[in-house]
């Protein structure tokens, strides 16, 4: 039998369910499914009330051969973390049946914001140590592989290193899956439901709607401004669907072939600070002032705002980080939910499906290509 799935029978585990009393919505007592918080579409009540899971995937030339389970992520993220490589967090909602995923990478400190906007547990192996206060905040729901100091630092986070294995020597050796994470989590004794009052992040289309944006310019090819991956987003007009190449190809779910496709891209720009010589921060919640982006579903796109919902100078200050070349506030607020408007100032509605989240620092705003000829390459924004 091979290693992997080998492990992954020996690795299956009872998810004991959460002792937690919650609140009954109307919608669940009216039938098996509700409506995912994730992508807007029926599910059944026992995955779609579930808490999903946030993980950190590692994403450079070397790590996309390595890339499983990918295609499972209801929402990804990307940003640029340093020397212009990026990122990916998923997060993932029903993966009960994917066998492993990987490459799972180190926490940088704007990721546990965009977890605890989808109240997600959040899984990461390694972490730099600007990101550590912020993880050791009971409310990030934070499991860590590596869980204490390394390199002379001094600090202990949750022990979420039963939640990983090891498939292959390197960085991107590391993989997870659901049996492993819900078997730590019963043993942390974390409530597997959102909480009460959760309402969800984004505004979804009703079933048999679909969102056109009349008004918004021809997107049939998306370049989000990354030099050092030329990442790219293809329209295809017979699905409906924005399908993702990197590196100069498609990019892949290796373990069922996929190439990444999503419904619904934003583009999230915002200030981007050097915390030393090594590590990139780009403000998730820039001190609840609105920045700017796009919007892109079926084939156009459109300028949008984003703002932190409901974020006060008056929220006290939890903790300051401190880097050589860069230090930040954190309150409460900062992990509100973002929301997006058009230039009218109106929530923009998604389309049920899977988003991409783009993370794009200021400084590269002009890289970002929307073009209406599929044929444009991508090295253009090299030269932006």
């Amino acid at each position: 039998m091979n290693k992997k799935r080998l492990f992954a029978v020996l690795s299956a585990v009872v998810v004991i369910a959460s002792a937690a009393v919650v609140s009954v919505s109307a919608e669940e007592a009216s039938g098996d499914l509700c409506k995912s918080y994730l992508t807007g579409k029926s599910v059944p009540v026992s995955i779609g009330r579930q808490r999903p899971t946030a993980l950190m995937i590692e994403n450079d030339a070397n790590a996309v051969e390595w890339q499983r389970g990918t295609s499972s992520a209801d929402i990804m993220y990307e940003a640029m973390v340093e020397g212009g490589i990026t990122r990916m967090e998923g997060i993932f909602e029903d993966y009960k049946d994917v066998e492993m995923i990987m490459p799972i990478r180190s926490c940088r400190p704007q990721f546990v914001y965009y977890s605890r906007e989808f109240n997600a547990y959040y899984g990461h192996y390694g972490q730099v140590i600007y990101a550590v206060p912020i993880l050791q905040m009971g409310e990030s729901l934070d499991f860590a592989g590596i869980p204490f100091g390394e390199d002379g630092q001094q600090y202990t986070l949750n022990d979420g290193s039963a939640a990983f294995r090891r498939d292959h020597e390197g960085v991107t050796g590391i993989f997870t899956n659901y049996d492993m994470i819900h078997n730590m989590i019963s043993n942390f004794g974390w409530d597997t439901n959102y909480p009460e009052g959760y309402e969800g992040h984004y505004r979804f289309a009703e079933d048999g709607e679909e969102v056109y944006l009349e008004n918004g310019q021809t997107a049939l090819t998306v370049l989000p401004g990354f030099t050092n991956n030329h990442a790219r987003f293809d329209f295809n007009e017979d699905t409906g669907l924005y399908y993702r190449s990197e590196f100069g190809a498609p990019q892949v779910d290796h373990l069922n072939d996929r190439q990444l496709s999503f419904k619904n891209i934003i583009i999230q720009i915002g200030p981007s600070h050097m915390l030393d010589d090594h590590y990139l921060f780009t403000d998730p919640a820039i001190n609840g002032e609105a920045g700017e982006g796009w919007f892109i579903t079926n084939g156009r796109a459109e300028r949008i705002t984003w703002q932190k919902e409901n974020w006060s100078w008056d929220d006290p200050v939890l903790t300051t980080i401190t880097a050589a070349k860069y230090a930040f506030d954190v309150r409460s607020c900062d992990f509100h939910i973002t929301r997006y408007y058009d230039m009218d100032g109106n929530e923009i509605k998604l389309n049920q499906g899977k988003t991409f989240v783009e993370i794009v620092r200021d400084s590269d705003a002009s890289k970002v290509v929307i073009s209406d000829d599929p044929s444009i390459d991508s090295s253009i924004i090299d030269s932006l």
